[in-house]
């Protein structure tokens, strides 16, 4: 068979296909619309288990095909084991009243409010066990209380469970809650009394030193320098403005302020290299010992220093891999940046954290290391040293940022609704002064710290951020900064993922089909039909899609998911109030009237039950309620009841008829939403 022969030519290189392969198993896992159960984990295992025997025994040409199903099979068991390991108790019901518990995090929300994330939690009033973990937003700004890691307070607040997707097809947040045990979610404005002070226990140690880190740079550089340099170093976003990181976010410099693969790979190739370069001033030593070995060990403590330091999220310990298996592969004398060590931290990662799959951080970090390693492939097979070094540095950059923007721009686009204009401009001014100013005088500061002279280092780096700040403002208020862009239905990004990796792996002639299901997947992106309604899960917000952009009924209130709408229609420039003053809606403020092709709604807002609800049904094919109401008549009804069941509901002007979508649909019955 033609195919067989194909493998055969791929000899060498298919070991780069194995975290696709677990990447494939994974995604089966979390697509599934039910639950596993163990008798299909079994019998996977047995599956894995013949076909193991097989390889062993059977002919060698079938052997990637066969291990390539091993390999699916097992990123479908690890994922189920993983999801069932961080299964945590969820809050059933709303909850309001005394909140205990010890504080393990502290952050802020999106509208820039302290967040603090509790454990050992203890509800009053709650007749069952709590949560694991809850985080409350501290909504009160008067409120004189410096939270500390440690610290175990009491407060008055609302709990509720992780709410799903705001849409069909939208982002479950109740996964991403799930994977991190987190059980609970909530705000509060009453007072917060400290039980106990922060005690000496062995896992917050880091957290404290974090703590310190943090506060010690922050008062050594001015606000938003300082709270950028504090964000790198320790992972604490909590002092930096919204509006920095909107301009971060337009200008598509948002990646240097999360610790991942830049900060990590600029880290330990400064610490690589210094070392390096000490070791050769002292030939006597240089000509003695491996000083390219010592130097990595020197580096690989160095990048685990920075591991523990910025408390170790996933996108760090994502990148500290990457890191590491390329510093292990200098030791074992290979090649420290090649495709398989991509595909080893890949396959890594996937099996120490599957759910990371499915986030735009792992997608975006291994699309841009990829497509780099494998363009600087190519280049090295060309012409390009010939060019002059101070151009080929500038060009170095270039390209640098052009290939890591194109291979990321659609991911980002896919997740975030929104393309950077000037993002290439924004990376080739702003990268070089990352790698060679803030990166090498923070490890610096860290260095004279015992000294009392980091101040000295940490000015310098303050001026190396005070450049990337400025240079975000200036491109984020540049007109035509962004284009914000539709989301994209499921099928879209798997495709333009597939043919690019098909691209990238393949050797031959061969390769170049990759590019088919790129172009497919870009054209189903520009067909995506949007909603012609849609119904929040609580049923007080709705919004209508118009010639001029959806419409929303309402001039406030459930911000969070109209603006989740709004991008996800490629409208992320407008606001709720402007879209309510779009034309679509008529009728009273509380009982709003529109039609849909020839179907005619009536949404009432608020848990008051209108007097003519009986009367309204007769004259109208849907009406929508926030309330649970009994309701006799020829007309559908959508109330708390139904919506309960469904969650938000989308609906689609199929042409003479309604299609209705409801999220309970898309996402099934998983652990994280249906954990009973």
């Amino acid at each position: 068979m033609k195919l067989f022969v194909w493998l055969d030519q791929q000899h060498g290189h298919l070991i780069n296909w194995g975290p696709v392969c677990i990447a494939l198993g994974i995604s089966i896992y979390f697509y599934l619309p039910f639950e596993p159960k163990l008798q299909d984990y079994v019998i996977a295992g047995i599956i894995i288990f013949g076909l193991l025997i097989f390889a062993s025994y059977g002919q060698q040409i079938f052997q990637p095909i066969v291990v390539g199903f091993i390999l699916l099979l097992s990123g479908f068991i690890v994922a189920g084991l993983r999801a069932h390991t961080v299964k945590s108790i969820v809050l059933e019901k709303p909850y309001y009243g005394a909140i205990q518990g010890r504080i393990i995090n502290i952050d802020r929300s999106a509208s820039n409010k302290i967040r603090l994330t509790l454990d050992m939690v203890h509800l009053d009033q709650y007749g069952v066990t709590p949560p694991r973990k809850v985080r409350i937003s501290i909504q009160n700004s008067g409120i004189r209380f410096t939270p500390l890691p440690g610290m175990r307070i009491i407060l008055t607040g609302y709990l509720s469970p992780p709410q799903g997707p705001v849409e069909p097809r939208g982002f479950d947040f109740r996964r991403n809650a799930w994977f991190k045990s987190l059980g609970a979610i909530g705000y509060s404005r009453a007072p917060i009394l400290v039980l106990t002070p922060p005690k000496t226990e062995l896992d917050l140690v880091i957290f404290k030193i974090r703590k310190q880190v943090f506060d010690f740079v922050t008062r050594q550089l001015p606000k938003e320098s300082g709270a950028f340099a504090g964000a790198i170093m320790t992972g604490d976003r909590s002092k930096i403005d919204q509006a920095t990181i909107q301009n971060l976010r337009k200008s598509n410099l948002a990646h240097l302020l999360a610790i991942s693969g830049l900060h990590m790979g600029l880290l330990a190739g400064f610490v690589f290299s210094s070392a390096r370069f000490l070791f050769a001033m002292v030939p006597w030593f240089a000509l003695r010992y491996p000083t390219k070995k010592i130097a990595a060990v020197i580096s690989l403590i160095a990048a685990s220093f920075y591991l523990i330091l910025s408390g170790a999220s996933i996108a760090t310990e994502r990148a500290f891999i990457m890191v590491a298996v390329m510093l292990v592969a200098i030791l074992v004398d290979r090649r420290a940046f090649s495709l398989r060590s991509v595909a080893l931290a890949a396959t890594l990662i996937l099996l120490y954290r599957p759910e990371s799959l499915i986030g735009p951080g792992f997608q975006m970090s291994f699309a841009a290391t990829t497509a780099l390693i494998a363009t600087y492939g190519w280049i090295n097979k060309r012409t390009i040293y010939k060019i002059p070094k101070p151009l080929r540095m500038i060009l170095t950059v270039a390209i640098t940022s052009a290939v890591a923007g194109a291979a990321t721009a659609p991911i980002a686009a896919a997740h975030f609704n929104q393309v950077a204009n000037y993002g290439l401009l924004a990376n080739i001014l702003t990268v070089p002064i990352m790698g060679l100013i803030v990166v090498p005088f923070s490890v610096a500061a860290a260095i004279l710290a015992p000294f009392g002279l980091s101040w000295i280092a940490l000015t310098i780096t303050g001026w190396g951020i005070s450049w990337i700040l400025l240079v975000a403002d200036w491109i984020a208020n540049t007109e035509g900064a962004v284009t914000y862009i539709v989301f994209p239905n499921p099928s879209v990004l798997p495709l333009i993922a597939f043919g690019g990796i098909w691209f990238i792996l393949w050797h031959g002639k061969a390769r170049f089909w990759g590019v088919a299901p790129v172009i497919l997947g870009f054209f189903l992106w520009t067909q995506t039909q949007r909603p012609a309604l849609l119904l929040s899960a609580n049923g007080g917000v709705s919004g209508l899609l118009t010639q001029n952009g959806r419409v929303m009924n309402k001039k406030r209130g459930d911000g969070f998911t109209v603006r989740a709408w709004l991008e996800n229609d490629g409208d992320g420039g407008s606001d709720q109030y402007a879209s309510f003053l779009r034309k679509g809606y008529s009728g009273e403020r509380y009982a709003r009237v529109f039609q849909i092709g020839g179907a005619r709604f009536m949404h009432f807002i608020g848990t008051k039950i209108p007097k003519n609800l009986e009367a309204q049904c007769e004259t109208n094919d849907y009406i929508i309620v926030q309330s649970a109401v009994k309701l006799a008549g020829p007309c559908i009804l959508i109330d708390q009841t139904y919506l309960q069941q469904t969650g938000a509901i989308a609906m689609y002007n199929d042409g003479n008829k309604l299609v209705i979508e409801t999220t309970s649909n898309n996402t099934g019955k998983r652990l994280w939403s249906d954990p009973d």
